[in-house]
């Protein structure tokens, strides 16, 4: 079993510390402030949650929690410091990090001497950079020049309040930032009771990740309620439709869409968004988050064409027409939009797309093409050879086997434009990427 210390008494540093505890380690809880650590001595929770109470008046009894608001002796007692300190948000959003580096310092003279090597993980919630421009530093300043071999690493935790102690127990996953090896090892033991993959990855990876899930959370509570809305103006049954849509776990609630990449388009969903939008309209129903879709994903369209003109250069060929791989649907292809704003911006561009073939194309597709690009023809390539001959800046618009092989034989003189963002199976040679 590991000793650990937690700073920070508050949610989530007395759930952690209880829920160590009660696993079978030795816990030291520390807080500046002297009433949390008077009511953890008598064995009572300072936070009001379901079980926290009894558990932490178990744990007291039988030694394997104690508190104290010395962090000499807390980090003497122990051989990992978790970090549970608060992180407030300003009026403007920006993170009052003051308490982490403040507790940061203080570990770090209490290392002093100090020869074992000592694990410090953060668990507060930070933004990516925090950990080496906050905490990292501020150790090092403390501990001084005569320390121990510091190992360290981020851990976010995944708790509800409400349920935390279930959650902690079987959280989604087990996430550790660290450029460490053995900082992860000495984790993955501290947890290993738990019911959770483990995942090992960058610092900050694994503070972002944090932020990536309440964020999805919070859309996912907006558009519930703005579909609820629209359901009892548009005299739909809101749970049912809800509830038919989570049925489906293979495209609606999965894995599908969720990665970054380029712009949605095709024949679907822009035109069903607008036509949602008009439905609200006309019941003076007004979705903001639903209605700042369509503004986001042309907001990706400039990007990409900012990208590309950054480049510097005139010469531009493009992998990929249609609005996906695998498919030869150009209607409200992002690429199109795109290949349209770098002629309009002087490029001369060409395009490779061996599924769009313009002598086979019919109907609406072939419609689209003649009333809306017909100049296509002038831009398309019949070889990635040819397209390379052309081109000075390469623009990989799909996941498919062109691109591939197109970072592949790029030559050093390419720069090159990753609209999927890194998903091509191949890499770039250094100094060829734009």
């Amino acid at each position: 079993m590991s000793r650990v210390s937690v700073f920070g008494m508050g949610y989530v540093g007395c759930v952690t510390a209880a829920c160590l505890a009660r696993a079978g380690h030795e816990v030291v809880g520390v807080d500046v402030n002297e009433e949390k650590v008077d009511l953890i001595r008598a064995g009572r929770s300072p936070i009001v949650e379901p079980g926290l109470g009894e558990l932490i008046g178990h744990v007291v009894r039988t030694g394997r929690l104690r508190a104290s608001a010395c962090t000499g002796e807390a980090v003497a007692a122990s051989e990992i410091a978790l970090i549970c300190v608060g992180t407030p948000g300003r009026p403007n959003g920006q993170l009052d990090v003051d308490a982490l580096g403040r507790v940061g310092r203080t570990i770090g003279e209490a290392l002093r001497g100090r020869r074992d090597p000592f694990t410090v993980v953060l668990r507060s919630t930070v933004l990516p950079g925090t950990t080496e421009r906050v905490l990292e530093p501020s150790l090092l300043a403390g501990a001084g020049p005569a320390r121990p071999p510091l190992r360290l690493a981020v851990n976010p935790e995944f708790m509800r309040e409400g349920c935390s102690l279930r959650d902690f127990t079987h959280p989604p996953m087990t996430l550790v930032g660290s450029a460490d090896a053995a900082a992860a090892d000495a984790l993955q033991a501290l947890y290993g009771e738990l019911e959770a993959p483990f995942i090992h990855t960058g610092v900050r990876t694994a503070e972002m990740v944090k932020y990536v899930a309440n964020a999805f959370h919070a859309l996912k509570v907006c558009f519930a309620n703005e579909v609820g809305d629209l359901c009892e103006a548009l005299g739909a049954d809101p749970q049912e439709t809800m509830r038919i849509f989570l049925a489906d776990r293979k495209l609606s609630v999965s894995e599908s869409y969720l990665r970054p990449g380029f712009a949605f388009g095709g024949s679907c969903l822009p035109k069903d968004l607008r036509a949602l939008l008009y439905g609200a309209r006309s019941v003076d129903v007004q979705p903001a988050l639903l209605a700042s879709i369509l503004p986001s994903n042309e907001a990706q369209v400039r990007r990409g064409i900012e990208a590309v003109l950054a480049a510097r250069k005139r010469r531009v060929g493009v992998v990929g027409l249609s609005f996906k791989e695998g498919t030869d649907d150009l209607r409200e292809s992002p690429m199109v939009t795109l290949v349209e704003g770098l002629i309009g911006k002087g490029c001369d561009v060409r395009v490779l797309d061996r599924n769009v073939s313009l002598a086979r194309l019919v109907g609406a597709n072939r419609r689209y093409i003649e009333e809306q690009i017909p100049h296509i023809a002038s831009l398309m390539c019949d070889s990635l050879e040819t397209l390379l001959g052309h081109a000075e800046v390469l623009v990989l618009g799909n996941t498919g086997e062109d691109s591939a092989r197109a970072q592949a034989e790029a030559a050093p003189h390419h720069a090159i434009v990753d609209l999927t963002r890194g998903a091509i199976p191949a890499l770039v040679r250094p100094g060829a990427a734009a």
